[in-house]
Parts: structure tokens; sequence; C-alpha cells
């Protein structure tokens, strides 16, 4: 990855960024919920973005 970086490429990994986080704990407590965990977490050395 280049250091200077195009405004596509850079606003892709900005939503990437945003993407990867866990779920808010009040979603867990909500009545009838099955989320326990965020199934689209990315780790940025085993999973690469291909871009």
């Amino acid at each position: 990855m280049p250091s200077h970086k195009t405004y596509r490429i850079k606003r892709v990994l900005g939503k990437k960024q945003k993407q990867n986080r866990p779920i808010p704990q009040w979603i867990r407590l909500r009545t009838g919920n099955t989320i326990r965990y965020n199934a689209k977490r990315r780790h940025w050395r085993r999973t690469k973005l291909n871009i």
C-alpha cells in the first residue's frame, strides 16, 4: 500500500475500518436476540481487502 493514496482508495479503507468493530452490547440484550458477535470481523493480517 503506497503512502500516497487516491481519494477513492482512502474512502474504501475508511469504510472498512468503520465496519471492523464488535457489535454494541445493547444489541445483545434485546429480547429474542440471536446475534452474539459480528460475523464479518476482519483481521488485518489474515484477510486482505484485495484493493
